[in-house]
């Protein structure tokens, strides 16, 4: 019997994908990368990035609102807009709804464009508001503004697990009865210079010429992550209520484990303990046993420790050998909000009947022995794990079912 049991009821997304949830799912099913060559990144040793196209905030949130916040909190008030789009949001105690978003990093944008503003100009020049543009929490202020929601309202950071743990956090809210509703995701937007210059400096991202063909997880030649930007929001809810009300049901998180490393401030745990120990809490939330899984969406970023220790996991813990993809291989790493855009893909996979492929996988790894999807195979999904792990060794496992 599971202990968890949370409805998923709305979803919104912002990928390089395109804006909206089926822009974004259909880019992913086609398994074409997004990466391309990025002249704000032109005369860095890493040019390549994966950006949301055709982004045109003035039209999608209104200039003066635009004007005011980071790029950041655009992306995530876009996504949760869809995500809301068909509640009845006028019916909601709105003390009874809460907000929890992941990010790693806010509005790192903004604050890189300030602080050249400081040296060039003095701090007499710097914009008044900066900090309400890059502090990290503004955006799930942001977000009550937006909807006038008043329940618990908070950011939550784990670098590149942020999203799922920001889901995590909200269906524990939802199960100590402290909200009724939950808009849950994560958000990130650091496609500026200091920030990919940092990730370059770490030998953390791919240097293929080829844009199309550098984010490769699971490939024997992979050589390092693409970076990206995106948001993505879910609503949820617990499902009794759900079901009570007559709510559409996505699918439903029935699980939810997290775990630390303890080992290093990039690299993962070589014997994968975290991982080993956040997936068999999330079963165990779910009642569920490893034969039971169907599908994973791996966190899977194309780097050459983290897809061999998270597949070296898969195969040992899930002998059943679940069909396994990473959509980073289209979207790249979306940071903080990679967690939550590959929570709504699962979604979307229980939900339809689908699993989307790997983009640029060629030839598997010959260490790992796992199923990895190379096209979208239809198959009929029960119980699925979404998987995200941040720098600092921040673990978060998702387990979602079917409605």
């Amino acid at each position: 019997m599971s202990g968890l049991d949370v409805a998923v009821t709305g979803l919104g997304l912002v990928t390089p994908g395109g804006v909206g949830v089926e822009a974004g799912w259909s880019a992913v099913l086609a398994g074409r990368s997004t990466a391309a060559h990025d002249p704000v990144l032109a005369g860095h040793e890493v040019t390549i990035s994966c950006r949301v196209p055709d982004f045109d905030a003035d039209a999608l949130l209104g200039a003066r609102r635009a004007v005011r916040l980071d790029r950041f909190a655009r992306l995530a008030l876009v996504a949760a807009r869809e995500a809301v789009a068909e509640e009845d949001t006028g019916t909601w105690d709105a003390a009874r709804v809460g907000v929890v978003i992941g990010t790693s990093a806010g509005g790192g944008g903004t604050f890189e464009r300030q602080h050249g503003v400081l040296l060039a100009e003095g701090p007499t020049a710097v914009s008044p508001l900066v900090l309400p543009m890059h502090l990290p929490n503004m955006v799930a202020g942001q977000l009550a503004m937006e909807f006038g929601f008043r329940g618990p309202n908070l950011v939550v950071s784990t670098a590149c697990a942020s999203g799922a743990t920001a889901i995590g956090v909200a269906c524990d809210l939802l199960a100590a009865r402290r909200c009724d509703v939950v808009l849950a995701g994560g958000v990130d937007a650091l496609l500026n210079p200091l920030t990919m210059a940092g990730f370059a400096r770490m030998g953390a991202l791919s240097r293929r010429e080829d844009p199309a063909t550098a984010s490769r997880p699971f490939d024997v030649d992979r050589d390092g992550f693409v970076a990206g930007e995106g948001a993505a929001v879910l609503v949820l809810r617990r499902a009794e209520d759900a079901r009570a009300d007559g709510r559409r049901v996505r699918a439903r998180v029935v699980g939810y484990g997290a775990s630390a490393d303890a080992h290093h401030i990039t690299n993962p745990d070589p014997e994968g303990r975290g991982v080993v120990a956040a997936t068999e809490a999330a079963l165990a939330d779910a009642g569920a046993s490893p034969g039971d899984v169907g599908h994973v969406n791996a966190h899977g970023t194309s780097t050459q420790l983290n897809d061999l220790v998270e597949g070296r996991v898969l195969a040992r813990l899930l002998p059943a050998r679940p069909l396994v993809t990473s959509t980073k291989g289209v979207t790249g790493h979306l940071l903080g909000a990679a967690g939550a855009a590959e929570a709504v893909f699962t979604v979307l996979a229980v939900e339809r009947g689908v699993v989307p492929p790997t983009a640029n996988l060629e030839t598997l790894d010959p260490r790992l022995e796992i199923e990895v999807a190379t096209a979208a195979v239809p198959r009929e999904v029960d119980l699925a794990l979404s998987n995200s792990f941040g720098f600092g060794g921040q673990n978060a496992v998702l387990a979602i079912a079917k409605a």
